[in-house]
């Protein structure tokens, strides 16, 4: 008689083995019939998967947030059984559920294109349609392979064979179709409903390997409902419209090519709008007590194997040998991060308890390797600079650290447009460095420093760094997508390894805890961010150029050119465009430039020594005598610290 603990902590009993069905048919009529799976102990099942003993439970309805994998694992399902009716020869391989979506691989005698899809998905709402039942089945190893052999699904076969000795084979049907799979799926194909849609084809090598067989991926979403997909399909359209790259080409800020893959070019405008984020960061951590630091790009390969970066990141790395006859055999690496080297600098001299907290900063140039199918614009690059620091502390300073990089972080997410963030807890991953007692140490005092800087989170299981345990800090943008961008990790591990040592009050010589933090993450992908927050439309004090004087007549000439000169004297960055083509077309061009405003002079702005402001977007223009033209936009130009700086009161001398 198994005894079942519902969420309320209620309890009920059956005769023998039951089913999730039944259990929600148990508690009410509403639940049976929303029902699409169970929870089981924490483990996610079918609802007609006999349980047969003690177990805490949940049941899954639509409403919760397991209810998009599963629809999306069915549709993969039908998506697959659609393509075999359609397409006889059609082999399937793997179908996973993915974020926003799922796909499935094919292999067939031809790729398959967008023009299949009308097909494609009328035969799979006639699937959907039918609601026949999804039926978990166990077999064996034997059995599994025979059933596919027959069907010529060469790929499964593989797959089987591959399977741990030991382990489960389950197979999942619906209706007459049959597919090797783990689970679990909803009740039926009803149960996806109508919220579908196909959305591309692409390439994709048979397990990952170039050397494999080229497969025909078709990738699909699917939500709860229509309203859900089409809310979709409209931020898709959004982030088409805010795309990086294009809005980059368009203001002219930075290009990527070939030559140099995974590595931006900065133009003039994308620069300036680099040096302005960098100058703004600089003020920022100097007022928080940092000092900033410079360190190598080529490191010997000696020193990443003493802080364990060499076996646990090498496949990243990209290496230099040296053919000097002095250095024969070196090797070297271009630095992926910059904690090891700031390492070094603690240890150049005795430090003292008195000298922690230490803030090291750099804005370190790093190098990564990423698969040249996974950069993305100068969202995910080879090379790239991080807003890195490293925080050398006492473990009784933690909290206190923590409580004051939170506050920083706020203050700058703030100042950059985005109000609200949320926080991961990541704890220790399989592949890591240092035993299972320190990890319990770093992770217990990286938890009571959440709790003392009221920092809430979610539990990340297994994405900590390898030295150490992290907190994800993730941004939310104007379209609803999340970026992952600061984190703060607690180290033990490397300065063990590199021999870091501080002498206490004491006279003893003891560890120093390392933090590892960065708010930005890397210049590049926040920039890339930021151009994606604001579709190109900066506030001015971040616009690469901020205003653009714009003459009506050519007798207005000399006036905008001492106009372009006062704006430029305060600061403003300022173009001055005295072209022959009509003010119309000068309009047009700084707006499709995202310039935020345009000084519009004219001959009675010559003689009135006035300006016609006109902002970005808009239709009406503020007319105002030089002067005051000049002072509003500086302030407005002034960047949100400075700002703040400058609003704090003077405190009279003593």
């Amino acid at each position: 008689m198994p005894a079942i603990t519902l969420p309320d902590g209620s309890e009920r009993r059956f005769d023998g083995a039951v089913t999730g069905a039944e259990i929600a048919a148990a508690v009410g009529p509403g639940l049976a019939k929303a029902a699409l799976a169970i929870e089981v102990d924490g483990e996610l099942w079918d609802l007609s998967r006999p349980i047969t003993k003690d177990a805490r439970v949940r049941i899954i309805t639509r409403k919760d947030p397991e209810a998009l994998e599963l629809i999306r694992h069915d549709c993969a399902h039908v998506l697959a059984e659609a393509v075999q009716a359609l397409f006889p020869g059609a082999q399937v391989t793997i179908g996973p559920p993915i974020e926003n979506g799922f796909y499935y691989d094919f292999a067939y005698e031809r790729p398959f294109t967008p023009e299949d899809f009308p097909a494609i998905e009328a035969k799979m709402r006639e699937i959907i349609a039918r609601g026949a039942p999804f039926e978990r089945i166990v077999t064996t190893r034997h059995d599994a392979i025979a059933l596919f052999e027959s069907k010529g699904e060469k790929y499964k076969v593989e797959l089987i064979q591959d399977l741990p000795q030991g382990e489960t084979i389950t197979l999942y049907r619906q209706g007459e179709w049959v597919d090797l799979c783990r689970g679990p799926h909803g009740p039926s194909t009803a149960a996806i409903g109508d919220a579908f849609k196909l959305m591309k084809v692409a390439g994709a090598y048979w397990r990952g390997d170039h050397r494999n067989a080229m497969l025909s991926r078709i990738y699909g979403t699917a939500w709860r409902d229509r309203k859900e997909l089409e809310a979709y399909l409209h931020r898709l359209e959004e982030a088409e419209r805010r795309d990086h790259r294009r809005i980059g080409r368009e203001m002219g800020l930075f290009h990527l090519q070939e030559e140099a893959v995974g590595s931006v070019f900065w133009h003039p405008k994308g620069w300036r709008l680099y040096r302005t984020v960098e100058a703004y960061m600089r003020r920022r951590l100097e007022a928080a007590g940092y000092v900033e630091v410079r360190t190598p790009q080529l490191v010997d390969r000696r020193l990443w194997e003493a802080s364990g970066h060499w076996e646990k990141f090498r496949e990243n790395m990209f290496l230099a040998s040296v053919e000097d006859e002095a250095e024969k055999n070196r090797i070297l690496a271009l630095k992926p991060m910059n904690c090891p080297c700031h390492v070094q600098i603690f240890n150049t001299t005795v430090r003292s308890y008195r000298d922690l907290p230490l803030r090291m900063a750099e804005f370190g140039s790093c190098h990564r390797y990423e698969p040249s199918g996974a950069l993305h614009g100068i969202m995910r690059v080879r090379a790239f600079t991080q807003d890195d620091a490293h925080i050398f502390c006492t473990e009784e300073q933690i909290a206190d650290e923590t409580v004051r990089f939170v506050e920083l972080l706020s203050s700058v997410y703030r100042d950059f447009g985005f109000e609200t963030f949320s926080v991961k807890f990541s704890d220790r991953p399989a592949k890591r460095a240092g035993s299972d007692a320190v990890w319990d140490q770093a992770e217990g005092a990286l938890k009571e420093a959440c709790a003392k800087a009221g920092v809430a989170y979610t539990l990340n299981p297994g994405e900590g760094a390898f030295y150490g345990p992290k907190l994800e800090f993730v941004l939310r943008d104007a379209i609803g997508r999340d970026w992952q961008c600061g984190t703060l990790q607690v180290d033990f591990v490397l300065p063990e390894r590199l021999d870091a040592v501080y002498v206490a009050a004491d006279g003893a010589r003891r560890r120093p805890v390392m933090l590892h933090r960065a708010i930005l993450g890397s210049f590049e992908r926040f920039l890339g961010i930021l151009i994606e927050q604001y579709a190109g439309r900066f506030p001015l004090w971040l616009a690469p150029t901020q205003v653009v004087v714009a003459t009506i007549v050519s007798d207005a000439d000399d006036y905008a050119r001492a106009v372009a000169r006062a704006f430029a004297s305060a600061g403003l960055a300022v173009e001055a465009d005295l072209s022959n083509a009509k003010i119309q077309a000068k309009i047009r061009e700084a707006s499709l430039a995202h310039v935020p405003v345009i000084a519009v002079i004219g001959r009675k702005e010559a003689e009135t020594r006035t300006v016609a402001l006109r902002r970005l977007g808009g239709e009406t223009q503020t007319i105002l005598p030089l002067d005051e033209a000049v002072a509003r936009l500086a302030a407005e130009a002034t960047p949100p610290d400075l700002r703040a700086r400058a609003a704090e009161p003077v405190e009279a001398a003593a």
